[in-house]
């Protein structure tokens, strides 16, 4: 069987995303190939370009302005069509891709992709099994397409709304955002502290700042080091530079013992080392410390997939949130001396299993395969 996985480099959540399906089945199952191919990338850089730079302006620097166009082309039908236009006019640029691959089954990870797709379906041009994975904790309509096969949600909360929005209940499957195994796997957490270099019998914080880099996270930390009580800090930098140069010489003289990370490719051991997590909701980050049950203190929500993201969170207990005007530390300190608050919240994300997704997944797949004539 022949998979293809669609994505775009629209935040770094629908490649990892796609590239843990592939990991998936390549390890557990044969004679299947998957291939993840960025659809913008693939179609013209310009325009891959010209997209990804233009998210990334208008979730860094207008937040406001990206929160109100999510909002709006998530009720004006208007705006939502011209959304669907823009990718149908450019679904031609992909047959070229699908000649080339001749695809049994169709994966589409970001809603540019989905609309494609589901408008040469509507064309007749393809007749493979189009599945939609969506990437966050709330549906948009963006991801609503005519000719989607089915719909894998991250959680069951998003069907009524979804069914709101047209989509019959019968191609919604809530198997969860597809994460990497290693994060359902339990690691050893003092053997991993003492890898890093930590004292295994501290409580162990861990800073994220996501794919897009955060200065917030330099105020956060700032406040978080002078609370009065006994912990230790990791602060993942990823690939920002700046922010990684900037944070030098603050841990030099933090009154914390501090572990400063530029870009790593085991952020799985560091969740499993950790006992909370500061992070900005990004759905797939949001996803990967569900799989490792690490309680979560969330930040700095881009209005929009990650106010949803946080929503979920909060009114699912597993998360607390960093409030603009309130001193963090504080946040931080009331949750850490509240051990029965602590317990609650990891009792919460042992509730939420999503350790099949990737299973429930190829099952999937493997099923519209076979029914697909």
């Amino acid at each position: 069987m022949k998979i293809l996985i669609l994505s775009a480099a629209t935040g770094g959540g629908h490649l990892r995303a796609s590239h843990a399906i592939q990991k998936y089945i390549a390890e557990n199952s044969t004679g299947n190939e998957v291939v993840v191919v960025d659809a913008l990338k693939s179609i013209n850089a310009v325009l891959d370009k010209t997209v990804c730079e233009g998210y990334h302006f208008l979730a860094t620097k207008t937040p406001k302005v990206f929160g109100q166009l999510y909002r709006k082309t998530n009720q004006d039908s208007i705006l939502s069509n011209l959304v669907t236009r823009f990718s149908s006019a450019f679904s031609q640029k992909l047959i070229p891709l699908l000649d080339e691959q001749k695809p049994d089954v169709i994966i589409s990870t970001h809603p540019f992709a989905t609309e494609m797709i589901s408008h040469l379906k509507g064309k007749g041009i393809v007749k493979a099994p189009l599945i939609c994975l969506m990437t966050d904790y709330g549906p948009h309509r963006a991801w609503i397409a005519d000719h989607v096969d089915a719909y894998i949600v991250s959680t069951k909360d998003m069907i009524p709304e979804m069914n709101a929005m047209g989509v019959k209940a019968e191609k919604i499957y809530p198997f969860g955002i597809p994460v990497g195994d290693v994060f359902f796997t339990k690691g050893d957490k003092p053997a991993l502290l003492k890898k890093f270099g930590m004292d295994d019998k501290l409580p162990t914080i861990l800073i994220m700042a996501g794919s897009f880099g955060v200065t917030n996270i330099m105020k956060i930390y700032r406040n978080l080091v002078q609370l009065p009580i006994e912990f230790q800090v990791i602060v993942i930098t990823g690939r920002n530079q700046k922010l990684y140069e900037a944070f030098t010489p603050v841990i030099e003289q933090s009154p914390k013992r501090t572990k400063l990370v530029y870009f790593t490719d085991e952020v799985e051991n560091y969740m499993h080392a950790s006992d909370l997590i500061i992070t900005k909701p990004g759905g797939l980050t949001v996803s990967e410390a569900l799989a490792c049950n690490i309680p979560l203190a969330v930040f700095d929500a881009i209005p929009g997939q990650e106010e949803d993201n946080a929503n979920f969170l909060l009114s699912h207990n597993m998360a607390v949130k960093l409030e603009k005007g309130v001193d963090p530390g504080e946040t931080i300190l009331s949750l850490l001396e509240d051990n029965k608050r602590l317990e609650e919240m990891r009792a919460s994300l042992e509730n939420f299993d999503m350790s099949q997704s990737g299973k429930n997944i190829f099952s999937l797949i493997s099923e519209l395969s076979k029914n697909n004539p």
